[in-house]
């Protein structure tokens, strides 16, 4: 079996590329996913290239290309090339000394087979010749790929202690891949040793986390995993309701055509609790950027979805009242609200404090105070023009004084 034609790999560039790091000496081949989601009729974005050439070999030969080397993982016998605006990644062969679950000691090899057992799923030891598309399959890849089956290299529990982070890149991959059943085999084993988990650091298990909720339909994997109580050792706090709340945003947004939103479905998968849920953010460290969105949603509550899509927006943000709706809202009135939201921009309230001495209050607290009033009847009124909002002002200064 060979390779199908790829933009990526037919390139010129790509093939004196190629050509320069030995491949018609048989010194290097295509692996892992960019090899899997070519076979699938998935446009691959990364280009990851194995070779028994050392990386300092693997340097020189590229920089007397002209191509850009950068050292990314050098310990570990990866560097990434940048040439004529492509990018590739480069890993020397390499044998596991040992592993503690959350890294590896390697040494480099020059043996193919060994380099591919090293390697999680039967589908990511997938290799191809870059100049003839030959397939290298040393694990039952391709019959697995053709079945859509996840399936570890050789025994899963062996596979999953060189790194537990294996246990949420196995309901990851079946969320993508698979069809059907589990591999028996496998969830046993990823079910056995979630506890494991514990050791690893929070940062990787909240980026599996996002790239599972990424993908088009990830709840029933989510409930798989609820079901073999996978998230106890990291994320105690997710249950079926996490999982109910993801599948309900996710039909919200399948009926109005909005794409999958990662952050979006994150946030619903948390606790409903504001305070909760800014923990755990806290927890999986995850960005500023996140933890505000998160905050700001959650901490809002259901009970502004009584206020109207627009009304919500000026006190959420179009993105928070867009979150909120999809994750709580149903039927029309969801409908109306995206509607409503859609091309839409929420305005700034046309007067400010100087409106409001004008009509003789005095500088102070009095100002900001009296200010609130008039943007809130603004806001209920549906943010209307510059006209009403100056006779508003005359309203509230005139019910000050009264």
């Amino acid at each position: 079996m060979k390779l199908p034609a790829s933009s990526a790999f037919d390139a010129a560039s790509f093939r004196t590329l190629a050509e320069a790091l030995g491949a018609s000496e048989g010194r290097l081949r295509i692996v892992g996913g960019a090899v899997r989601d070519t076979l699938m009729g998935i446009r691959s974005e990364d280009v990851d290239l194995a070779t028994p050439l050392l990386p300092q070999e693997v340097t020189r030969r590229a920089e007397a290309l002209g191509a850009k080397v950068i050292p990314t993982g050098i310990a570990h016998g990866t560097v990434t090339i940048v040439y004529r605006d492509h990018i590739y990644e480069v890993t020397t062969l390499r044998r596991d000394v040992s592993t503690d679950g959350r890294r590896a000691t390697v040494a480099f090899s020059d043996d193919w087979k060994e380099d591919a057992s090293r390697r999680d799923f039967t589908i990511n030891a997938l290799y191809a010749d870059p100049l003839t598309g030959e397939i290298f399959d040393y694990f039952g890849g391709l019959a697995d790929l053709e079945a859509r089956r996840v399936r570890f290299i050789g025994e899963p529990q062996q596979r999953i202690a060189e790194d537990y982070l294996r246990i949420l890149r196995y309901f990851r991959f079946h969320a993508r891949f698979g069809e059907g059943p589990l591999d028996t085999a496998a969830y046993e084993a990823v079910a056995r040793d979630a506890d494991r988990m514990m050791g690893l650091s929070r940062e990787r298990v909240a980026d599996e986390l996002l790239k599972l909720l990424a993908l088009p339909d990830p709840v029933p994997t989510l409930a798989l995993m609820d079901e073999g109580r996978i998230w106890r050792a990291v994320l105690p706090e997710a249950d079926s309701a996490s999982v109910a709340r993801v599948a309900k945003l996710v039909a919200n947004e399948q009926a109005m055509g909005i794409e999958a939103d990662a952050v979006r479905r994150l946030v619903a998968f948390l606790p409903e609790q504001a305070d909760v849920a800014r923990g755990i953010a806290s927890k999986l460290k995850l960005s500023n950027i996140i933890r505000k969105r998160i905050v700001k949603v959650r901490g809002a509550g259901v009970d502004i979805l009584t206020l109207s899509p627009r009304a919500a927006a000026h006190a959420l943000g179009i993105e928070g009242a867009r979150d909120l709706w999809l994750i709580d809202g149903e039927g029309a009135r969801l409908r109306q609200a995206m509607a409503d939201l859609t091309d839409w921009t929420v305005p700034r309230l046309p007067i400010g404090g100087g409106a409001i001495v004008a009509r003789g209050i005095a500088k102070g607290p009095d100002v900001a105070r009296l200010l609130q009033r008039v943007e809130a009847q603004w806001v209920a009124e549906g943010f209307p023009d510059a006209a009403r909002v100056e006779a508003i002002a005359d309203d509230v200064v005139a019910g000050e004084r009264e």
